[in-house]
């Protein structure tokens, strides 16, 4: 879809039904949650050694001070400078990894609300060439503005949680678009849509939570995933989604993403 398409069918969208959407949701949830678990146990599997990276030297430093008394002392302003640049890498990673696996996430369930059942489930599409390179500076985008909207204060970051997250859900259907592009879609559409996608995310996570813990705690990794569905069914009934438009994103991964 073009850019000025989008934007057009942005500005034309429909008053969207709460209830409605709400339904929608949990009956869609029901054919896509082994899906959001995979999602889920996946971004904790590729998490690890970015996890590992930041804690070994700690350890070492650690070590070293137990040995050497006095020298983790010595070495503190090194200590809180690695801590600050490795902190800001591993944030940049989760950007990244979670950015690339939602979006997968998002396609799946497009597919699935399509009723295709033939399109195999592709969980690293937008973590692979050719939307590798778009998905990380769409991450490097997303914790941009999450921290210039954190050291805001608070409540510029909770404003901002609705266009991130919708813009990801139109990175997934519109991955040919710019970066820029879509930073300025997910903005545009979550202003036009925030209240109602607020309430229905913030809906969907209180249920998910209270049926996971239900579930004596771990069924949290079997409902977290419900609370992105509403976010699908704003884009899709807000925008649009043709059939013949998702079919054709991922057929050919020889060409190269615009950044």
């Amino acid at each position: 879809m073009q850019y000025s398409e989008l934007q057009a069918r942005i500005d034309s969208a429909k008053e969207l039904d709460f209830g409605q959407i709400f339904n929608q949701s949990i009956e869609l949830f029901k054919k896509v949650w082994l899906q959001g678990l995979l999602i889920l146990l996946l971004t904790f599997a590729l998490m690890i050694p970015f996890i590992i990276i930041f804690y070994t030297p700690l350890v070492i430093l650690g070590i070293a001070d137990s040995s050497n008394p006095g020298y983790l002392e010595s070495a503190a302003p090194f200590a809180v400078f690695f801590m600050i640049i490795a902190y800001l890498l591993l944030l940049f990673a989760v950007m990244v990894i979670s950015t690339g696996l939602r979006a997968a996430l998002f396609k799946i369930i497009g597919n699935k609300d399509q009723g295709d059942e033939l399109t195999k489930d592709d969980y690293f599409l937008y973590l692979r060439r050719p939307y590798l390179s778009k998905t990380i500076a769409l991450g490097f985008a997303n914790l941009g503005i999450s921290l210039l909207a954190t050291m805001l204060c608070f409540f510029p970051i909770i404003y901002a949680t609705v266009p991130l997250n919708l813009m990801v859900v139109i990175y997934a259907f519109n991955p040919e678009l710019s970066t820029s592009e879509l930073v300025n879609a997910g903005f545009k559409l979550g202003n036009k849509k925030w209240l109602i996608t607020f309430g229905l995310t913030l809906v969907a996570g209180f249920l998910a939570q209270m049926v996971g813990m239900l579930m004596c705690g771990i069924g949290i990794f079997f409902t977290a995933s419900f609370v992105v569905i509403p976010l699908y069914f704003v884009y899709k009934e807000s925008v649009g989604l043709q059939d013949d438009e998702l079919k054709q994103i991922g057929n050919n991964l020889e060409n190269n993403a615009t950044i």
